[in-house]
């Protein structure tokens, strides 16, 4: 079993998520009521939506990980899982996803932006002197 089939196994128990055919066409995706919350696009390869405010926020935090990559401008944060620790992280960072839809919710208006994969982002260090 891959680290993201585990992670999505995990997943799919909780009842605030479904499963979801990813918006990018790729891989698998969970969603909640409030839209997609993570795309699987490999076996390693995570893109998981915050919102902009949550992505600002926890951005110097990221930083400091080297599991987690974000592109400024985009609510998605991509993220690799090498180790078990790892999904342990992701598992924490959509509890975080699920609190700032509700907390934080992105203005109704506003157009969702492709996840990182789509902006050929992928698994890159971003410069975070934007935020």
């Amino acid at each position: 079993m891959t680290l993201a089939s585990r992670a999505l196994a995990q997943l799919a128990t909780w009842p605030d998520l479904r499963p979801a055919v990813p918006s990018c066409g790729l891989g698998q995706a969970v969603s909640s009521v409030q839209g997609e919350i993570a795309h699987f696009h490999s076996d390693r390869d995570v893109d998981l939506r915050l919102t902009d405010r949550a992505v600002r926020r926890f951005a110097k935090d990221f930083k400091g990980s080297g599991a987690i990559r974000i592109v400024p401008g985009s609510p998605w944060v991509t993220l690799r899982l090498d180790a078990a620790s790892d999904v342990d992280l992701l598992l924490t960072l959509v509890s975080v996803a699920l609190q700032a839809q509700e907390t934080w919710p992105d203005p109704a208006d506003r157009p969702l932006s492709g996840c990182n994969d789509q902006r050929g982002a992928g698994f890159v260090k971003a410069d975070l002197g934007a935020f």
